[in-house]
């Protein structure tokens, strides 16, 4: 993670961003104190779908293991 003033910046915000773009965290110090953070934006909402596709593919396939001898009832008490 790279550390970097406020007055830095807002200087070189064009620099900034494409250091983001490229996977560094910056966290943005004002007066000595962090006060942001710029990160990378995560997976898009296409990659998130795709991905949750493929695990409840793959947990289909797979056979169950294990004793199922409660039940949902029993599975939700406090």
């Amino acid at each position: 993670m790279k550390t970097i003033s406020a007055a830095d910046a807002n200087r070189h915000f064009s620099r900034v961003l494409r250091e983001v773009s490229q996977g560094e965290h910056v966290t943005v110090v004002s007066r000595g104190r962090p006060v942001a953070t710029i990160a990378p934006v995560r997976g898009s909402g296409r990659e998130r779908r795709a991905a949750k596709r493929m695990l409840l593919e793959r947990l289909r396939r797979q056979p169950a293991v294990g004793a199922r001898n409660w039940t949902r009832d029993e599975l939700y008490e406090n």
